[in-house]
């Protein structure tokens, strides 16, 4: 029996269906969104804008706020209360450094434009082809 289920989730449609299909699928078990702010590039603006606020982590949580606080409405919905934790990083690498501690992992395949399709539908291969847990691509 799954009761640890880690959804990682950024604003994106996809990522909103994996979060409810993890709660249709999984219900019952503690569910944890994790929004992973990227590490700054020349192709990531926000990361970015991020890496040159004073204190970087609490410019990431707020960054991040949004993005939890519609996690915590969706499981409100399904009558589950939704863990949240921002990390700081690669989303693979922070999203696979997690994956010890839950018994399954839920993502969106890809978000809605090409460009983020390149980056974080890599992410979801990356995660799923490296993951020590079952991976759940939702589409």
């Amino acid at each position: 029996m799954t009761s640890r289920v880690l959804v990682p989730m950024d604003d994106s449609e996809m990522a909103k269906e994996a979060l409810r299909y993890a709660l249709e699928v999984h219900s019952g078990a503690e569910i944890t969104v994790l929004h992973v702010v990227g590490e700054p590039s020349g192709m990531m603006g926000k990361a970015m804008e991020l890496a040159l606020e004073d204190d970087i982590k609490q410019a990431a949580e707020n960054a991040a706020e949004n993005v939890l606080a519609e996690a915590r409405e969706i499981g409100t919905g399904y009558d589950t209360d939704i863990e949240t934790d921002v990390r700081w990083g690669s989303p693979a690498k922070e999203i696979l450094r997690e994956a010890e501690t839950f018994d399954t992992i839920v993502l969106g395949s890809h978000t809605g434009t090409l460009a983020d399709r390149l980056f974080v539908g890599d992410i979801a291969k990356a995660v799923f082809r490296r993951s020590p847990i079952p991976v759940t691509v939702v589409r």
